[in-house]
């Protein structure tokens, strides 16, 4: 069983699939904090009322916190203690359990590439795989492209906004015939029609999606 930490919400892909579709038809689980192996210090249970619960990509299961102080005490939680117990949300029946060692330092890494106590999406506690760029207009987001060493068919890069990941093919040309912009290096084409134009010159690095121009920051 694995664990992710992402600044709203928490993906876990259990030991079998089974798991994760109890977890589902429940719509909830239990999440209990453990001093050690026997004595629990306290539980949040994420369910209907202040979480979605749902199966991504075939097989993990996403907890979408609703409102950002409930997910802010469970990491300040998993922060403090020493293991966290995943169980069914009616029964004393657990999917796995998992060692915090070290999990305050990685909680603080979170809230700071997060930029937020608990109060914005941005980007999964892991290190970037990629490129990071941050910034944009009215609307702030963090986007994080990467190309796959093993494409996926058409699909060989991955693009992530806000923690969002969706996969994208390159295209070098810039639309057709145009001639491209100085700087152009190349577009990303998401699946989900979305369009990124990523660009240098010199040592500037930004990308531009949507009406907003992002500049690189990692």
């Amino acid at each position: 069983m694995s664990l992710e930490l992402q600044c709203d919400r928490i993906r876990l892909a259990p030991a079998g699939y089974e798991d994760s579709q109890d977890i589902v038809k429940k719509h909830g689980l239990s999440i209990r904090f453990m001093k050690n192996g026997s004595t629990e210090t306290g539980a949040f249970q994420a369910g209907k009322e202040n979480a979605k619960v749902r199966i991504v990509d075939n097989y993990p299961v996403e907890i979408v916190f609703k409102d950002s102080s409930d997910y802010s005490f469970v990491l300040d939680q998993i922060a403090a203690n020493a293991v966290l117990n995943l169980a069914m949300a009616d029964q004393d029946v657990s999917y796995g359990l998992f060692d915090l060692k070290g999990s305050a330092a990685a909680i603080a890494s979170l809230r700071s590439s997060c930029g937020y106590a608990g109060h914005r999406s941005a980007r999964s506690m892991e290190a970037p795989k990629g490129v990071v760029y941050c910034g944009g207009g009215q609307i702030k987001r963090q986007i994080e492209y990467r190309i796959l060493e093993n494409p996926d068919g058409q699909w060989d890069a991955v693009v992530k906004v806000d923690g969002e990941e969706t996969r994208a093919m390159t295209a070098y040309s810039y639309f057709g015939n145009a001639k491209p912009p100085k700087g152009f290096v190349m577009a990303l084409l998401g699946e989900n029609r979305s369009e990124f134009l990523v660009f240098q010159d010199g040592n500037n690095h930004w990308l531009e999606y949507g009406d907003y121009t992002y500049r690189q920051c990692n």
